[in-house]
């Protein structure tokens, strides 16, 4: 199977792990079904599958499927495990919501104010918001406990899932680590360029291509050579994905992100784009800058979006984003030339790397 094609694969997997735990799901109270249900729905109907393809190219480039790695394993069990990392995705998600206080993920409501509406619609006591967050942040904690289950339950030799266990260790505290420096940022007004992109690579560099890649890569028993290669890539084009997704934060079309337009300048959201144009108007236009910093997440309507986007683009930052995800994204490929990974694969992973710093997904 093509990493490109792993999508409904991947859909597929995610539906058998949630049927095999109904029973003791339901063994527990219908209430927790409803939830499990409203969690189901969000792992289920949405997501681009970024990570468990990465991780199964990873995988597949260091010869995994021909006989080229330390251990034959079972494809089947790999597939598994690297299906895991959508319930770290799923979880990361639901908690992001919260923090963000999103009303809105995919065009959906979110699912902390799905239970928000049950505790008002039922008249039930105390704050409805309060309820609604309590409840998605447990949803949260069962997809990070079930990621580990299906992982550790996938199939896998001890030996592949103890090769494994570092960069799956590594990935979870990365991120969280990731998701702590950047709340911090946005309440702290930090807009320094080099915090925004230390967030990028533990936010989101490391936990959407580049640890799924050395995951892959580790389950074949991958030399240093093939890791090294895959953790260079990973980093600069995840780098580049983010940079992506700070462009459409604050440019988007809502049509396209299932997010209201200019979501990040309404939550306040310190990345390198707001970063770069807040520097740069300092030297220009001062008073821009004072207007955009203090404006920042304090958004009022569209007008005060529509006002900071013009901002934004008068200072150059957003140009400056696109030459850096160019660069970015040919440094990335470059390091995927010389390394000792299956030619077919080599290609497949530069098309993904392309497709994802484009959001072409």
């Amino acid at each position: 199977m093509s990493p490109l094609d792993v999508p409904a694969a991947v859909t597929g997997a995610l539906t058998d792990f949630f049927g095999a735990r109904a029973g003791m799901v339901a063994d527990i109270d219908e209430e927790f079904s409803r939830v499990i249900g409203a969690l189901s729905d969000f792992t289920l109907l949405g997501g681009k599958r970024v990570r468990p393809a990465f991780a199964w190219a990873g995988w597949l480039g260091a010869g995994g499927d021909a006989g080229l790695c330390a251990d034959a394993e079972d494809p089947e069990a790999v597939f598994r495990s690297v299906c895991a990392l959508e319930f770290i995705q799923a979880c990361a998600l639901i908690h992001d919501d919260i923090i963000d206080a999103s009303a809105t993920r995919r065009g959906n409501p979110t699912v902390h104010k799905v239970f928000e509406s049950r505790h008002r619609d039922n008249g039930w006591r105390g704050d409805a918001g309060h309820y609604g967050q309590s409840v998605a942040i447990l949803a949260g904690d069962v997809a990070l406990a079930w990621a580990d289950d299906m992982f550790h339950g996938s199939g896998l030799s001890d030996a592949a899932r103890n090769r494994a266990r570092e960069p799956w260790w590594r990935m979870r505290t990365e991120v969280l680590g990731g998701q702590l420096l950047d709340i911090t940022a946005e309440a702290s007004g930090d807009s320094r360029v080099g915090v925004a992109e230390k967030v990028n690579r533990f936010k989101t560099a490391a936990y959407t291509i580049e640890r799924p890649l050395h995951i892959g890569a580790a389950i074949a028993g991958a030399d240093d050579a093939i890791v090294d290669a895959y953790r260079e890539f990973g980093l600069d084009i995840g780098i580049a994905f983010q940079l992506r997704d700070d462009q459409l934060g604050v440019f988007g079309d809502p049509a396209v992100t299932g997010k209201p337009a200019g979501d990040d300048l309404r939550e306040g959201k310190r990345t390198v784009l707001v970063g770069t144009a807040l520097a740069r108007l300092r030297e220009s236009d001062p008073d821009g800058a004072r207007h955009l910093d203090d404006k920042l997440g304090r958004v009022d309507g569209q007008d005060d979006v529509d006002e900071l986007r013009e901002l934004i683009r008068g200072s150059g930052a957003d140009e400056l984003l696109e030459v850096e995800i160019d660069r970015l994204t040919r440094r990335g490929l470059a390091a995927l030339d010389s390394a000792p990974i299956v030619d077919e694969q080599r290609e497949r992973l530069a098309e993904m790397g392309r497709r994802a710093t484009a959001r072409a997904w």
